[in-house]
C-alpha cells in the first residue's frame, strides 16, 4: 500500500447513503437509485487507485437492512448477484482484491458461492483491497472476536487474564489492513451507523449532503482534501504533533 504521501489517507471507508431517495426524487423505485449506485462504486475504485490509495472498505448491506421491504431486499441480492458476475473480471484485471465482510450465512448459497469465487480469484491482487461490508454490523464484529477469543480461552489455547485490547483487536475484520484514516458519509445523515465501530477509534469523519449515486471523483477528492488539512493528533497536543513531523537539522 502507498505511504508516500502522509497526508493521503491510506484506508478510506464509505457509507453509501441515499441510493433510494435518489431514485425517489426522479420518481422511480428505490432499485433504480441502487443500480445507479453502482455507477459511483465503480468510479470511487478507480479514482482510488488513480490516487494510490491502498484499501477501500464499502457498506453495502447492513445486518439492520434486512428491516427494509421484501421487495427492495430481493432486488438487492439480485443485483449483487449481477453485479459480481459482471464487474469481477475486470476488478481483477486492474489487480484489485476484493473481499467481503459481516455473517455471510444468512445469503442464499449461489451468492454466497459467488463472494468466495471473487475473493478466491481476486487474492493474490495487490494494487487496491476493496472490502465490502455486507450482513455487517460494529456490535456483531466485536462479539465475533470476543466469542473466537472466548472459545480459544476455553480450549486452554490462551490465559484470559491476557486478553487486552491489541488481542481483541486482531479478531476483528480487516484486521490485517490498516485502520480506517478516512471515513466517509453520503446522504446528509451523521452518524455512523454501526459501522465498523472499532476500527473507526481514530478516523477523520467527513459528512456530505450528496446522495451516493451522485457521488463522483470531485466529491471524493474534495473528501481527501478535507482530510488533508486536518492534524491527526492521536491523543498528543498540537505542538507535540507539530515537533514530531518538523524537518530534522
Amino acid at each position: 500500500m502507498s505511504t508516500d504521501t502522509p497526508s493521503l489517507p491510506r484506508h478510506v471507508a464509505i457509507i453509501m447513503d441515499g441510493n433510494g431517495r435518489w431514485a425517489e426524487q426522479r420518481r422511480q423505485p428505490r432499485s433504480f437509485g441502487h443500480r445507479a449506485g453502482q455507477k459511483a462504486v465503480r468510479q470511487a475504485i478507480e479514482h482510488c487507485m488513480r490516487r494510490g490509495i491502498g484499501a477501500l472498505t464499502l457498506f453495502a448491506f447492513s445486518s439492520e437492512n434486512w428491516r427494509r421491504p421484501e421487495t427492495e431486499v430481493s432486488a438487492l441480492m439480485t443485483l449483487f448477484l449481477k453485479a459480481l458476475d459482471k464487474e469481477v473480471d475486470q476488478l481483477h484485471a486492474n489487480g484489485v482484491c476484493l473481499r467481503f465482510i459481516g455473517d455471510l450465512s444468512r445469503f442464499d448459497a449461489p451468492l454466497r458461492e459467488r463472494m468466495h469465487a471473487a475473493r478466491e480469484r481476486t487474492a493474490g491482487n495487490t494494487a487496491l483491497h476493496v472490502n465490502v461490508a455486507v450482513n455487517y454490523g460494529g456490535h456483531w464484529d466485536i462479539a465475533q472476536a470476543a466469542r473466537s477469543l472466548a472459545e480459544a480461552a476455553a480450549r486452554g489455547d490462551l490465559d484470559p487474564t491476557g486478553i487486552d485490547a491489541e488481542m481483541l483487536g486482531a479478531h476483528v475484520c480487516l484486521a490485517d489492513l490498516p485502520a480506517p484514516d478516512l471515513f466517509i458519509r453520503t446522504g446528509g445523515e451523521h452518524r455512523i451507523s454501526n459501522f465498523l465501530l472499532w476500527q473507526l477509534a481514530y478516523t477523520e469523519l467527513v459528512f456530505t449532503d450528496t446522495l451516493w449515486p451522485d457521488f463522483d471523483a470531485d466529491c471524493l477528492d474534495a473528501a481527501l482534501d478535507d482530510f488533508a488539512g486536518r492534524q491527526r493528533r492521536f491523543g498528543r497536543t498540537g505542538s507535540q504533533v507539530a515537533e514530531s513531523t518538523a524537518p530534522q537539522p
